[in-house]
């Protein structure tokens, strides 16, 4: 791997290694990366960043399970992922990642409790575990008063709050943003990620976090550069 695009102050969490990715278009094949190197460290804040169909979504994708790649290596945790059936892979999804997407993917006519016990349905866990659990990760993230609450009846940034609880309810060894902040204003946007820092300082949570917002990105610990499929550097952003 070239070393510019590795965290080297602890022991990395995600390794991404000659990983190319095509999908087809009509009778073509477009090819969306070309042999990327990445490495994440545990406990690492990395921002993802670089132009429109530059393959951010696509590199986060792979490397939380949803997809895997044509050629190359991915590991997170210690485990190969891209050796993975599709079985397989989405039982190592349920323990190993949380996802936090832009537009929140709530369940509207679900409280903001049962839409973060939604991911513990997947273990082995009485109905009390998973409401003790889901109240947990609702007072962490400052919500733990609009528990009884549906979507609807929450502001965008309090949903986002839920979402952030839904992914790290099941304790996962890596949470995956994309544009976690691009549906907000920039007050309601600061404070997602002024929790997203706590997470990641406080609670040891290693994220990688796609975005085109430069404010965003300077709230990482590291700045990596995507463009047309390619890593073009791994600098510090904070």
């Amino acid at each position: 791997m070239n070393e510019a695009h590795v965290s080297t102050a602890r022991q990395a969490i995600v390794r991404v290694a000659g990983v190319t990715k095509q999908y087809r278009k009509g009778r073509q094949s477009v090819e969306v990366l070309h042999g990327v190197d990445l490495d994440i460290a545990d406990g690492e804040f990395c921002a993802l960043m670089g132009p429109s169909g530059s393959g951010k979504t696509t590199l986060l994708n792979l490397i939380g399970g949803l997809d895997q790649p044509d050629r190359g290596e991915i590991g997170v945790a210690g485990q190969r992922i891209d050796r993975m059936s599709s079985r397989d892979l989405a039982r190592w999804r349920a323990a190993h990642v949380g996802f936090i997407f832009q537009f929140y993917n709530l369940m509207p006519v679900l409280t903001a409790q049962r839409n973060v016990e939604l991911p513990l349905l997947l273990k082995r866990m009485s109905a009390r575990e998973r409401r003790e659990r889901a109240r947990l990760a609702l007072e962490i993230v400052g919500l733990a008063d609009r528990a009884g609450h549906r979507p609807g009846e929450l502001s965008g940034g309090q949903q986002q709050r839920v979402a952030i609880a839904r992914a790290i309810v099941s304790d996962p060894s890596l949470l995956l943003a994309d544009e976690p902040t691009g549906d907000l204003d920039r007050d309601t946007a600061n404070e997602i990620l002024d929790l997203l820092q706590t997470l990641n300082q406080r609670h040891g949570k290693t994220i990688l976090m796609v975005t085109h917002d430069a404010a965003a990105a300077e709230r990482a610990s590291r700045l990596v550069h995507l463009d047309k499929g390619r890593i073009l550097d791994g600098s510090g952003a904070g």
